[in-house]
């Protein structure tokens, strides 16, 4: 169990190992859910669906650069294989 020190302004600074268990990074949005008793659910917020949310989605994960050609040639083949 990760605990956190709220600061006299009502702060919390979240720890690195807790960001990067709930796939949080710099400029994600978090999302509480209150709940009775005085409990709540922490986690990363979802995409709102829009291509500004979808743009830069896979940022850093990989080293690859595909070409127009070869994300044509994935995409027709995902359809193809979906028929």
């Amino acid at each position: 169990m990760a605990v956190l020190i709220v600061t006299a302004r009502g702060q919390v600074t979240l720890k690195k190992e807790v960001l990067q268990h709930l796939g949080i990074r710099p400029g994600d949005k978090i999302e509480l859910d209150l709940l009775p008793n005085a409990r709540g659910i922490l986690k990363a917020a979802q995409p709102d669906g829009t291509i500004a949310g979808f743009v830069g989605l896979l940022a850093e994960r990989t080293k690859k650069v595909a070409t127009l050609e070869e994300i044509s040639e994935a995409s027709e083949q995902g359809w193809a294989d979906n028929t």
